[in-house]
């Protein structure tokens, strides 16, 4: 009993307690920046496992390689005395060629950003690997800054449409550069969520190395966006290493990263799909940049589906009515890429890739 009231007194002393807060919060501080470390080993390990798969499930029908690129310097950079102040960002890049092809002959490529604020290239993609294989695309997938299995670093370099859409089209010159059977004038973008994104930012600001585009329910308008979503989610882009300021505080730069903000710049044949379900990427934020293309008075094509199931996935499934939308893809991708090999139904492509 004495020794408890010793304690008691001793807990309620103010310079004990002020001493046991720092220790307490000295301990908090560990484990979370522990846990974050954490997250990150293991976003590396996935990665790693992700790999393997990527080979025993497209393996048979692709030359699988994963290259190490360089991108522009990172967006913010202060310290002038870092050595490596002013360095190019350094990523990898999936590349998957079809087995099947002729070297000596020349063959389209499909630039294919991801999706997610913080994501990378994985096995969901599977199939639709597997039908550009068919089709013989070059395809090239840059996991570009901000993405993750790459840690920490690469993680918080993250610059959402500021100078990622710059490391995918350095993903394309590279496939130009290195690789002598890549048409350098058949080159598409295919993306989807973000991948459109940063699909749509690529040929608003380098139309003259797309000849077409994709753009499946794309992030359209950040400003939009922001509004309808969390605050842990809108804490990705205002936090010190990305944006560093919130949609109030600088409203101009969120626009800067939109699409619907910068389609005057559209001169390339482009196709947009949104779903009015989309769970993430809303209909609404995608009609903003719908209604600017037309008020821009500019050519493209869209398709607006009702409610079908999936939500923001509905046409990356596997099911029929997933691929009958991903064929109409196709085939405004081959009007102006002109792939080898073409499908010419639904049944074609499921006794061809899934059977």
């Amino acid at each position: 009993m004495t020794k408890l009231i010793l304690l008691l007194t001793l807990i309620n002393t103010p310079s004990i307690l002020s001493q046991m807060d720092t220790v307490l919060v000295q301990k908090l501080d560990s484990l979370l920046n522990y846990n974050e470390s954490l997250e990150h080993r293991l976003d590396v390990l996935e990665k790693n496992i992700d790999d393997i798969l990527w080979f025993q499930r497209v393996g048979d029908v692709a030359f699988i390689d994963k290259v190490f690129m360089t991108g522009p310097p990172k967006w913010k950079e202060t310290d002038t005395t870092d050595p490596a102040f002013g360095n190019p960002v350094k990523f990898w890049s999936y590349v998957f060629i079809p087995k099947d092809i002729d070297f000596n002959k020349k063959y389209p490529l499909l630039v294919f950003p991801h999706g997610g604020v913080h994501s990378n290239f994985s096995t969901y993609y599977t199939h639709i690997i597997r039908e550009l294989m068919y089709q013989q695309y070059i395809v090239v997938a840059a996991e570009y800054r901000g993405s993750t299995g790459y840690g920490k670093s690469h993680y918080e370099k993250i610059d959402y449409g500021g100078r990622e859409v710059e490391d995918v089209d350095s993903s394309r010159k590279y496939m130009i550069d290195n690789y002598e059977f890549v048409d350098s004038e058949r080159v598409g973008l295919i993306g989807w969520s973000h991948g459109g994104l940063i699909s749509l930012m690529n040929i608003f600001q380098y139309p003259e190395n797309y000849k077409v585009a994709f753009a499946g329910v794309p992030v359209s308008d950040l400003i939009t966006r922001l509004n309808y979503m969390d605050e842990d989610y809108r804490e990705l882009y205002s936090a010190d290493y990305h944006i560093g300021e919130t949609v109030e505080e600088n409203p101009e730069e969120y626009k800067r990263r939109s699409p619907a903000w910068n389609v005057e710049k559209l001169q390339t044949p482009l196709l947009i799909h949104t779903n009015t379900n989309d769970e993430d990427v809303r209909f609404i934020e995608v009609e903003v940049l719908l209604n600017a293309l037309k008020e821009a008075d500019k050519e493209f094509e869209y398709e607006i589906f009702n409610e079908l199931p999936g939500g923001h996935s509905f046409d990356r499934q596997d099911t029929k009515l997933a691929l009958s939308i991903r064929l109409k893809i196709y085939k405004f991708l081959e009007k102006y890429l002109n792939p080898p090999k073409t499908f010419k139904n639904i049944d074609e492509i499921r006794q061809i890739i899934y059977r």
